[in-house]
């Protein structure tokens, strides 16, 4: 019996419901980002909170024990680390300058990324110290700079209290996940149809949190590994805040292929602009090339296509998708979507040639 060929209007129908949802993920980022956020902390504190209940602590305590060390946790390093950070920002101005003096010297080099460069020294500069009063014009000049003032107050204001309403959210919704834990997974598999859908539904759920759980493991371990060779092998070599630039080195670790490039040019720039010599900015650059390309590279990618069985190509693209969606969220969380897009292709027949071209 011949296949039934596919009709112009199925493929139509077909781009255009594709073209919908792409739309709706778009528009709905304030919306879907907490959710993919609280799932992501609800598979890596599940099993610490489900071992907890099996000791006989409830599990309303449990997750909110684990909710508070994560949270103590990182409020410690960032309280540790904010020396170091401020140290950096006050450095930006004459950190500025020096490459552009370095620039002046370099031939070939654009004059108006010489002055670009110049201007952003400037305005760094000028952004610790308020403009003197003009003679003359003191009156205009208080109520310009009042009203830019409250403008920048005002919006940053608001920038930080968005910030902190999806802070909130995320915690919340991990917490009460926490608390579900299998209620969900015991609705969806009583509201679909019939046995058969309800194993598919089941086998789907379980991958899903083994793939999520396993690839949460990986990065947090690399992570770790990445962030702490960085910050000895700094520290020997004498670049200053090396304990910030390591921690940094460990976050970006978690961006396939684009972590390593960055943290790479990143600390190229910062070991000249401390050193000022291509030898040791060579050392400094050569370090964390070495590093991330082994860790970064090679060992991580190849970790999470074994935890995801996604090929290389797979990864990349859905790098370029979700940061295309979603910015920079979309590529710290382009991997764990991208598995969970191949576990329901390989799970539903229909789905199965882009499981299977998602495959390695």
């Amino acid at each position: 019996m011949s296949e039934r060929p596919i009709s112009l209007r199925q493929v139509a129908f077909t781009l255009l419901s594709i073209g919908i949802v792409i739309l709706l993920l778009q528009f709905m980022e304030p919306v879907l980002m907490p959710l993919v956020l609280g799932a992501l902390l609800f598979y890596a504190l599940d099993p610490a909170v489900d071992w907890l209940e099996r000791a006989h602590v409830p599990r309303a305590i449990g997750a909110a024990l684990m909710l508070l060390a994560v949270l103590s946790a990182g409020g410690a390093l960032a309280y540790s680390l904010q020396g170091q950070a401020l140290t950096v920002i006050d450095e930006l101005p004459a950190g500025a300058r020096k490459l552009a003096a370095t620039l002046r010297k370099t031939p070939g080099v654009a004059p108006d990324a010489l002055d670009k460069v110049q201007q952003a020294a400037d305005a760094l500069q000028a952004a610790d110290k308020p403009a003197p009063p003009r003679p003359g014009v003191l009156r205009v000049q208080v109520q310009e700079e009042g009203f830019r003032a409250s403008s920048v107050l005002w919006s940053s204001t608001i920038g930080l209290l968005s910030a902190a309403n999806q802070f909130v959210m995320v915690v919340f919704l991990t917490y009460f996940m926490l608390l579900s834990d299998q209620l969900f997974k015991r609705k969806l598999l009583e509201i679909v149809g019939p046995l058969s859908q309800k194993k598919v539904t089941l086998l789907v759920l379980d991958d899903i949190a083994t793939q999520i759980e396993q690839f949460i493991k990986i990065q947090l371990l690399t992570s770790a590994a990445v962030a702490l060779v960085t910050w000895g092998a700094l520290a020997a070599i004498g670049l200053e805040q090396a304990a910030l630039w390591g921690l940094l080195a460990g976050i970006f670790n978690s961006i396939p292929y684009y972590g390593p490039l960055l943290v790479t040019t990143g600390l190229s720039i910062v070991g000249y602009l401390q050193f000022g010599t291509i030898a040791m900015t060579a050392a400094v650059a050569g370090v964390s090339l070495l590093i991330t390309t082994v860790e970064g590279m090679l060992l991580t990618p190849l970790l999470i296509g074994r935890a995801s069985s996604m090929n290389q190509v797979a990864v990349f693209a859905g790098l370029l998708f979700w940061s295309w969606m979603w910015g920079v969220w979309g590529i710290l969380l382009a991997v764990p979507m991208m598995m969970v897009v191949k576990v329901i292709c390989d799970r539903v027949e229909p789905l199965h040639p882009v499981g299977h071209l998602l495959g390695d």
